[in-house]
């Protein structure tokens, strides 16, 4: 049974990236996901109601929020993820399901029934906010994340990297797509993820305490891209 997750999050800059990468190299393990010592390309595509509640309910600080997506990596259409990512305060619960390329088309030609056939209970879940909430796809999210990983609860360690909004697509698949910068090098975000507890090794390596926690959302400051670049 899957539990919620301790999630942290941090703006740094390249000085303390370059620091902290080199810190945590020596301890952790980086990702298999990994192409290459800077990690890997997310994609996302992001899911709201046409009120679009999760985008609000995130900048009015509500505690309990969660938000759909479809997600794939380095362009790649093997592994296609639909994920639902709950949250309650700092803490946060994925799930996910794999769907295929045709079942992802199906869902942005609103050709959805197929879901409430599959047994996991994400697709049922997600059935029922696009078929009664009307949520339809928002905004495509681009980053390159570089994800170091430690067996002692289950500690995960990100850096993420060039983060992007589509401004002219929401087919992931999209070859001829335009992309903005939503954070300008040097930014970047530190996430530090884990179940029980952060290893005391860990945190001393990071300094956490030097660094500015943040309640960021990588899908509301693409959103609010989007929205700017799009003039409404």
């Amino acid at each position: 049974m899957k539990k919620f997750r301790h999630e942290l999050k941090y703006y740094i800059n390249e000085h303390d990236y370059l620091t902290l990468r080199r810190k945590i190299g020596v301890v952790l393990k980086q990702d298999n996901n990994s192409i290459n010592q800077q990690g890997y390309l997310i994609r996302s595509l992001y899911f709201d109601n046409i009120h679009d509640h999760d985008l609000f309910h995130k900048n009015n600080g509500i505690l309990r929020r969660k938000k759909f997506r479809i997600r794939i990596y380095n362009h790649s259409d093997k592994v296609i993820k639909l994920e639902k990512k709950s949250r309650q305060g700092e803490y946060i619960l994925k799930t996910s399901a794999e769907i295929t390329k045709d079942e992802y088309f199906k869902i942005l030609d609103w050709d959805y029934e197929f879901l409430k056939e599959k047994e996991q209970p994400i697709y049922k879940e997600f059935y029922h906010y696009l078929n009664s909430e009307y949520m339809r796809p928002r905004v495509i999210v681009d980053y390159v994340r570089e994800a170091y990983i430690g067996h002692i609860s289950n500690v995960r360690i990100t850096f993420d990297k060039e983060l992007s909004v589509v401004t002219d697509s929401i087919d992931i698949f999209n070859p001829n797509h335009t992309t903005q910068e939503v954070l300008v090098h040097p930014q970047m975000i530190l996430e530090v993820k884990y179940d029980e507890f952060l290893p005391d090794y860990i945190r001393k390596l990071l300094q956490l305490d030097a660094h500015n926690r943040s309640a960021i959302s990588k899908y509301v400051l693409c959103r609010m891209k989007s929205i700017e670049y799009h003039g409404s």
